[in-house]
């Protein structure tokens, strides 16, 4: 057996998660508390957390995430739980494994197969820009 095998695939799994567009990672082992704040990129929360975050890219939790929380994001993906209101403006996904106990505010929300979501959810109304809303009591001439 050579030394140090185990670390080594840490270090390759790691190296997997991180790119340009990563700003955090916060893996098992963490506890946090507070208020987070992005203004760009991608954070992973592979931990507990409870606060607020707040995130203007996009927000991960993978499998041993464990969130009590409001969250605002672009995009949310959910592997561990959430217990708390999620507002994604683009985009929310619950993976397979995924659990959302808490109301929902997003336009699109994706739930995998074995996910679970347990809350009410809010999608905006679409609205048409080619054909205006008509008006009672106005005169088309």
């Amino acid at each position: 057996m050579t030394f140090g095998t185990a670390k080594n695939l840490r270090k390759k799994e790691i190296a997997s998660w991180i790119d340009e567009e990563l700003v955090g990672l916060v893996e098992p082992g963490m506890e946090l508390e507070g208020k987070m704040c992005f203004t760009t990129g991608m954070v992973r929360l592979n931990a507990h957390y409870k606060g607020e975050i707040h995130c203007q890219g996009m927000v991960v939790v993978p499998d041993q995430g464990e969130l009590e929380a409001e969250i605002h994001a672009r995009v949310v993906s959910v592997s561990g739980k959430v217990k708390g209101s999620v507002h994604a403006s683009e985009r929310l996904e619950i993976r397979a494994n995924g659990i959302v106990l808490g109301d929902l505010f997003t336009p699109c929300l994706v739930v995998e197969p074995g996910g679970f979501f347990d809350g009410e959810c809010h999608m905006p109304t679409p609205t048409s820009e080619k054909t205006p809303a008509h008006q009672p009591g106005s005169n088309v001439t």
